[in-house]
């Protein structure tokens, strides 16, 4: 598979994250672009993934996963932190 529309739909995924900022799509950003990045450097790991589409799934699906828990690590909430909600939905004013 091409490098490229890895780093392509990386970047589709921060966009969709700017637009519905749900602080998961960050993670699959992350992931699609060092995906498209090992295929592109040639990397150890583009050797087994090369020609196979489950492979780079399997590649895409472990380092979105640690892409994420690594932005809810920096970023999440605190141990013994309590998130306080100011303002309702359903508040009308």
């Amino acid at each position: 598979m091409a490098w490229w529309l890895w780093i392509v739909a990386g970047c589709a995924l921060a966009g969709l994250e700017i637009l519905v900022p749900v602080f998961v799509f960050l993670g699959f950003a992350i992931g699609a672009v060092l995906t498209g990045l090992i295929d592109w450097l040639g990397l150890p790991a583009m050797a087994w993934m090369a020609g196979s589409m489950p492979r780079h799934l399997l590649v895409f699906a472990v380092l979105s996963l640690i892409a994420w828990l690594g932005l809810v690590a920096v970023f999440g909430l605190k141990r013994g932190q309590v998130k306080v909600w100011e303002k309702d939905i359903n508040d009308n004013g």
